[in-house]
């Protein structure tokens, strides 16, 4: 980045990801919007930590699982950067195109978060603003209370927190991006049931007030 740019960290939250880990990190170095990569491994029990090293990030390791809210919050502080880009582990069919669409209109001060659409599957059905991929100020961030709670609600309690305050945000489409299915990453039983408790824990943390 160069002039007075404000300075960009991409923080990746990941549970188990070791399999597609190492791809992202390695679109996300391509790109020269981004300053830094964090990456926390939130309580993995593969090689999750390793591959995202040798991939070029710094890695957080968390002992204990404390979900993605819990994750976030522990990269939040490991860097004072003013951007953050928060992206999921486990992205197919990532570019650096991606990576600019998302962070251009924060960085130009258009808005102060940037949401991206990609390839809906039931839960963005039911929720259209629930995306890990996301830019934004790092102030809206530190602005929750509750962020190392929130767990999978963190996006939902982000756009709630932004509607209130009146923090212009924009959807982004991220054409030909999706992610690997959870029944695919652990199995259909255990899948579904991680699917119905990251939809649970949206639809908790949805409509909470306290955030601000």
């Amino acid at each position: 980045m160069m002039g007075t740019s404000p300075r960009v960290a991409a923080i990746i939250p990941a549970f188990n990801e070791a399999k597609t880990i190492g791809d992202v990190v390695a679109v996300v170095r391509r790109s020269p919007l981004v300053d830094e990569i964090i990456v926390v491994s939130d309580g993995s029990t593969d090689e999750t930590a390793a591959v995202a090293k040798r991939a070029g990030a710094r890695v957080v390791v968390l002992e204990e699982n404390v979900g993605k809210g819990g994750a976030i919050a522990a990269g939040l502080r490991e860097t004072d950067a003013e951007v953050i880009l928060l992206l999921d582990a486990d992205l197919l069919g990532l570019t650096t195109q991606h990576i600019a669409s998302l962070l251009l209109p924060v960085l130009t001060g258009e808005v102060g978060m940037t949401i991206g659409q990609h390839e809906q599957d039931l839960i963005q059905e039911i929720f259209p603003q629930f995306s890990g991929q996301r830019a934004l100020r790092r102030a809206l961030l530190e602005a929750i209370p509750d962020l190392g709670e929130t767990g999978f609600g963190v996006e939902a309690v982000l756009t709630r927190y932004a509607k209130l305050q009146g923090v212009r945000f924009r959807t982004v489409l991220l054409q030909d991006l999706t992610h690997v299915p959870k029944q695919e990453k652990h199995g259909f039983v255990r899948g579904v049931a991680a699917k119905l408790k990251a939809t649970w824990e949206i639809a908790k943390w949805t409509n909470k007030v306290n955030v601000g």
